[in-house]
């Protein structure tokens, strides 16, 4: 396998992993021009371009498909890039088998990740075959089906896989495209701690300016690498034009990411660490003690309601106990919206202590 590829999923490769490229090829003038100025930045590693579009409705521009393809061989001659491209069906799959020498990356899609039929048909069609593979998460925040998507190839024999963080489909009005819930790909990340998790900021962003930002929450977060979606000239594109930016911008974005190291040499502060993590390590077992307590108060308050026919739910009670536990937490600098969806989960497990009391171990 190639070298460079080794080294991506084998960890040897100094982070970040930089992939970037157009979200469509379009003309191959447009895809080695946005190759060659992606070269010279110097720090990418992979060049990413949608063949075929998967698009939400008919009319829209779906993809040059297999005519790309030599524009892909022709930028991994001029520029020595890695190259990228996502696949949706089992056809697409047997096409970049054929054509090794355009492709070197097959990248799952949102959509397609989201679909655990087609995902088995994908891992079916690469049984045996020595290629990398790129996850994105599913449009909805289902941790199962990207776990699941994860394990499918897996049992497939594919070896080198990486997940992508794209984001999630926004149900409320967001300022991004697709919101970050940057607990789940950590998540993925302390699942499957051995591959590569790549942040696609274009798609959770949706506009340019947004792309710093997010950048470099993710590599504060300790993500392995970016997925940036980069064309040579963006207002002309066909497809997602105010999220792409130039190779020049690229360049520039990438250069102000400040990247920070996951551990010190320094004595000191190592020292300095380990004493603020013994402190939160007993503050953690004093709140699993307290929160204990609770519960076993809340278990008995059950018990004195089934006996004596009282609802489990007391409005009056809980909107108290939100009013005065959220304003205590205000004073103290605590974030109101923390403080509620805590108080929302202790109060979600009470009653379901005191609904088990009342309907018996079955409850729901």
């Amino acid at each position: 396998m190639n070298t460079k590829i080794q080294n991506i999923f084998s960890g040897k490769r100094q982070k970040p992993i930089i992939i970037a490229g157009p979200c469509s090829a379009e003309t191959e003038q447009q895809v080695l021009s946005t190759a060659r100025g992606i070269a010279e930045i110097g720090s990418v590693d992979i060049f990413r371009a949608g063949i075929w579009k998967p698009r939400t409705r008919p009319g829209s521009f779906e993809g040059i498909g297999i005519e790309a393809l030599p524009w892909l061989t022709e930028v991994k001659k001029q520029t020595y890039l890695l190259t990228a491209v996502e696949a949706a069906t089992t056809e697409h799959i047997e096409i970049c088998l054929k054509h090794p020498e355009s492709v070197d990356i097959i990248w799952i899609g949102a959509r397609t990740t989201a679909n655990p039929f087609s995902v088995q048909a994908l891992a079916d069609a690469l049984q045996g075959v020595d290629i990398p593979v790129f996850i994105k998460n599913p449009l909805n925040p289902d941790m199962s089906l990207w776990i699941g998507a994860v394990e499918r190839f897996q049992k497939a024999g594919i070896v080198n896989i990486g997940i992508i963080h794209r984001g999630f489909y926004p149900f409320v009005k967001s300022a991004f495209r697709n919101i970050p819930k940057w607990d789940l790909p950590l998540d993925m990340k302390c699942r499957f701690p051995n591959i590569p998790l790549i942040c696609d900021p274009s798609h959770i962003a949706g506009k340019t300016e947004y792309l710093a930002e997010i950048s470099q929450i993710a590599m504060n977060l300790n993500f392995d690498g970016l997925m940036i979606e980069t064309h040579i000239n963006p207002t002309q594109a066909l497809s997602d034009a105010e999220q792409q930016v130039t190779p020049i911008e690229l360049k520039e974005l990438i250069e102000k990411i400040v990247i920070r190291q996951t551990s010190s040499e320094n004595p000191d502060i190592r020292s300095l660490l380990e004493k603020y993590r013994e402190q939160i390590d007993l503050i953690d077992f004093q709140l699993l003690e307290l929160l204990a307590k609770r519960m076993n108060i809340a278990e008995a308050i059950g018990k004195y309601k089934t006996e004596n026919k009282i609802t489990v739910f007391q409005l009056r009670r809980w909107l108290n106990i939100i009013t005065t536990r959220v304003e205590f937490g205000k004073k103290i600098n605590l974030n109101e919206k923390f403080v509620k969806k805590l108080l929302q989960l202790v109060h979600r497990e009470a009653i379901h202590l005191q609904n088990k009391n009342q309907n018996g171990e079955n409850s729901l």
